[in-house]
């Protein structure tokens, strides 16, 4: 039940069309279901404004159907499902049916929320390697009501690449910057413009890149001001963040 059912029906207690033992009946048999294996959160909405999110990794796809059965049946009306293997996407019944975005690995079923953000959400990567993180982030975002502009391949080892598109940038409201190898782009792209900028750390790399940690450690230390870090590989959680930067003042 997110925050807009839940104010319906203490209106409608209110003008006594539902007594105050039904409002209480209903609000307690929301807050979670005990699947045995999960514990669906069904306050998710109400607390955070967005339904809990399914992460399909490490699931089977039938535990991913009943955890996913059970949010649509209490009125989510948006599901993401990330980490999703293609193989699991293809047993995966809904309707209406799941869309699938390979390059992201996310399964959504529903309609994306309306674009309700204050501007435009930049996803920005250092390579076309870094593209699947950034995918994560930018299909996360336009799923819970945001306008993505995507910048791919426009890393430091050519900067013109993204000076090219300085308009774009300084314009953006939050920039979701994704990069391997040594990870300067968020750094570069902090010095530039006025909006927060969330940098990912992806495991893009040679050896010496240790799996992401390189990139992670150069984000951490960067200079510019208005840099914030997520995990490595981490483009749900960035994508995720941007929605809600995008947002503040306009709920």
């Amino acid at each position: 039940m997110d925050r807009q059912k839940v104010e319906e029906l203490l209106r409608k207690v209110k003008s006594g069309s539902v007594s105050v033992e039904e409002a209480t009946l209903q609000l307690k048999m929301e807050p979670f279901t005990d699947l045995g294996f999960a514990k669906v959160d069904h306050h998710r909405a109400l607390r955070q404004g967005v339904a809990e999110v399914v992460y399909g990794a490490g699931k089977s796809p039938e535990q991913i159907q009943a955890i996913a059965d059970e949010l649509l049946a209490r009125n989510a009306e948006t599901l993401l499902i990330t980490r999703l293997a293609p193989e699991a996407a293809k047993l995966l019944l809904f309707h209406p049916p799941l869309r699938y975005f390979e390059t992201a690995r996310i399964g959504v079923v529903g309609e994306p929320a309306p674009e309700t953000g204050a501007g435009a959400i930049v996803v920005a990567t250092g390579g076309t390697s870094d593209i699947p993180v950034a995918e994560e982030a930018a299909v996360t975002a336009e799923t819970l009501g945001n306008r993505v502009v995507r910048l791919y391949d426009v890393g430091v080892a050519g900067l013109h690449r993204l000076l090219a598109h300085l308009e774009t940038l300084m314009g953006a409201s939050v920039v979701v910057a994704v990069a391997g190898m040594e990870g300067a782009l968020a750094s570069v792209i902090g010095g530039l413009v006025e909006c927060p900028v969330i940098a990912v750390p992806t495991s893009v790399g040679y050896g010496a890149s240790f799996g992401g940690v390189a990139a992670l450690l150069s984000m951490l230390n960067s200079c510019s001001s208005g840099v914030s870090v997520v995990n490595i590989d981490n483009g749900f959680g960035a994508g995720y963040l941007a929605n809600m930067i995008n947002h503040i003042g306009k709920e």
